[in-house]
């Protein structure tokens, strides 16, 4: 499996690659560069070369390479760590007749590289090979092999002469090729293995080219895979040779279907020990992936133009296929994900999604940690939501082969819903607001059915519980409950579209302490105003009572009625996660935000301007009367002369 190494170059977006030459003074640098770039060894060079550039001729991938000569004084160190910083790779020189040269290497260059964080591909270079006292061989491998196994940015060593003209075109070929097909992605040199992410990568792309299924590429699903990245069909006598070669060396790489996945990642790894990463890079680049070993979510058709008050979901495509891949991980066949099928599905994307915030613990598990259906597409749905390029990433690397902008559905604008007073969206989101120890947490941490606490924890301002409410008819909406802390929020009411994301929100209080109503009817009306101010974004309120199994203060359930009815919204619903007294919450906070027009908080700025409208209104409508009257009177005037005086007509 190899082939022209031009089928990986459009996916190289760089229009140069820029070498820096360092090391210490009379190694040889400015006569190496001289040299690379007339083909000729100089008689005279000066001590610092102005930039050099290498046509991209020169070179496989016909990306030109810009070389940044440097003086070793110490006058000139800091323009040095400038280059340095701008450099995409380094070669680092010694002389082969000065070995005190070669111990700098470790003594100072490679820790001043690691000093200035530069962590890019270094090529060490030995020049004025042709000087070297012959008496005094020196094993190179040998020497620098240790060295490069423990300093992961070596990719090569190299001793070249730029007086015979030895190796030295080789040194920039080399540079370029690391920073192009770098190694540090790929694989371990320490542990001579390939690296995890490109185990991951390389598994994805060997299930995409296996069309039938039986996890074995046979002798055409080869040829189709070197056709698509190399752009040059096998022969039989070259099928019949990888395959040997696999099966002499790994033989559980071959079965009497074809290339087994063994196989695969061994011919890579075997690639790219022996020098020929651009092949695997090749592709790698082929099936989308960037140096970093990611789908690049900038690419991906993605909704890009949506108002802030629109989201996005999954359509039904993407909802089944994403059913499939459950259903084919599960292997038990109990209807839930254990952490390895988990850890399974995920093996061929660069990691799991969800092991961090905001998707750390915020879906509905088993007592055993186990991950229904329902969860599952639930986590879905807020990842769509939060972050749709890494949603549809992460549906390509799962093994989605349709039509990709066919995967999302972008909702209506909540204002048009609003107008409407009808949504079909399938996804809300609730912003739960509250003062401390309301009890937020507990709420969110019932929604997922997790155990009640007692004691008060203080959560990130990015906590999410997200899971599927059960509504009439057998219809299932998904419900996002994302907890903003008290301190956060003026911070964030500071913007304009705070709340064109939010469905509906709902504000917790502990109805057994006076003080924590009165904090919650604060940021209620805080969100309100904010709803008539900024953006217009009205947003359904609802005030929610908790801690109901502790003993009420003596005028709790007036004092939140009269909340409720000073802003014209639905009474407090009381509930007690305790004792497991949820008062179908859930329910009816989906079911307010689907009536997106009722339970408007009503303050009085907002009465005031529904006043004044409807007083403008009126005021328009009787202008709009007295033009019409002005223009009316006067034709029915001239009408009414005009037959007193032909009575005739």
């Amino acid at each position: 499996m190899s082939g022209d190494l031009s089928a990986g170059t459009v996916f190289n977006h760089r229009s140069t690659v820029r070498v820096v030459v360092v090391g210490d003074p009379a190694t040889g640098k400015s006569s190496l560069i001289a040299a690379a770039a007339t083909d000729t060894f100089p008689e005279y060079v000066e001590p610092v070369l102005p930039p050099t550039v290498l046509p991209p001729e020169y070179y496989p991938d016909e990306i030109p390479v810009t070389i940044i000569d440097t003086s070793s004084s110490l006058d000139s160190k800091a323009k040095v760590e400038e280059e340095l910083q701008r450099a995409d790779a380094i070669v680092l020189t010694y002389a082969c007749d000065q070995p005190e040269t070669l111990a700098n290497l470790q003594t100072y260059w490679l820790p001043e590289f690691r000093r200035l964080k530069v962590s890019i591909p270094v090529i060490v270079v030995g020049c004025m090979l042709d000087l070297r006292d012959e008496h005094y061989p020196i094993n190179l491998e040998r020497m620098m092999g240790p060295l490069m196994q423990k300093i992961k940015e070596i990719e090569t060593c190299i001793e070249c002469s730029a007086a015979n003209l030895v190796e030295v075109a080789e040194v920039f070929y080399y540079a370029q090729k690391a920073v192009l097909h770098p190694t540090a992605p790929l694989f371990d040199q320490e542990f001579q293995t390939l690296k995890p992410r490109c185990i991951k990568a390389l598994k994805r792309i060997f299930i995409l080219s296996d069309h039938d299924r039986d996890s074995a590429l046979n002798d055409s699903e080869l040829n189709q895979f070197q056709v698509k990245c190399f752009n040059a069909p096998l022969q039989d006598r070259e099928t019949d040779d990888v395959k040997r070669v696999v099966r002499e060396n790994l033989p559980q790489g071959i079965n009497h279907l074809g290339l087994t996945l063994d196989g695969f990642l061994y011919l890579h790894s075997l690639f790219i020990t022996k020098g020929r990463l651009e092949t695997t890079w090749t592709v790698l680049r082929e099936f989308g992936y960037n140096d970093e070993l990611e789908l690049p979510k900038e690419n991906l058709p993605v909704p890009s133009e949506k108002a802030p008050d629109q989201s996005v979901e999954l359509t039904s495509a993407a909802v089944d296929f994403l059913k499939g891949i459950f259903s084919l991980f599960d292997s038990d066949k109990d209807g839930t994900l254990q952490d390895f099928e988990l850890d399974d599905l995920f093996s061929t994307a660069p990691e799991s999604p969800w092991d961090d915030d905001p998707y750390k613990d915020s879906m509905e598990r088993s007592e055993q940690g186990d991950v229904s259906l329902s969860g599952f597409l639930s986590q879905w749905a807020l990842m769509t939501l939060l972050d749709p390029p890494q949603s549809l990433a992460y549906l390509m690397y799962l093994g989605f082969t349709g039509d990709l902008a066919t995967a999302f559905h972008v909702t209506r604008k909540r204002s048009l819903d609003f107008k409407k007073r009808h949504t079909d969206r399938h996804v809300f989101q609730c912003f739960v607001f509250g003062p401390k120890n309301s009890g937020k947490s507990a709420f969110l941490n019932s929604f997922i059915r997790g155990p009640f606490q007692d004691n008060y924890n203080l959560t990130n301002s990015q906590c999410y519980t997200v899971n599927t409410v059960d509504q009439l008819q057998g219809i299932k909406k998904t419900l996002i409950l994302h907890e903003i802390q008290e301190c956060d929020v003026k911070e964030f009411l500071s913007s304009k579209d705070s709340l064109a994301a939010c469905d509906v929100a709902v504000f917790v209080y502990d109805s057994s302490d006076e003080y924590s109503l009165k904090k919650a009817s604060k940021l209620l009306k805080e969100v309100a105003r904010n709803g008539e101010h900024s953006g217009g974004y009205g947003v359904p309120c609802l005030l929610i009572a908790a801690k109901n199994d502790l003993n009420l203060y003596p005028m709790a359930i007036k004092d939140a009625e009269m909340v409720c009815q000073g802003l014209k919204i639905t009474a407090p619903i009381r509930i007690s996660v305790k004792e497991q007294y949820m008062n179908n919450v859930f329910q009816k906070i989906v079911t307010t935000a689907q009536q997106c027009h009722l339970s408007v908080p009503e303050t009085e700025h907002g009465r005031y301007k529904k006043r004044y409208r409807q007083l403008f209104n009126r005021s328009l409508f009787l202008a709009s009367v007295g033009a019409a009257v002005a223009i009316v009177a006067p034709a029915a005037y001239r009408a009414y002369a005009c037959r007193k005086t032909n009575p005739a007509r």
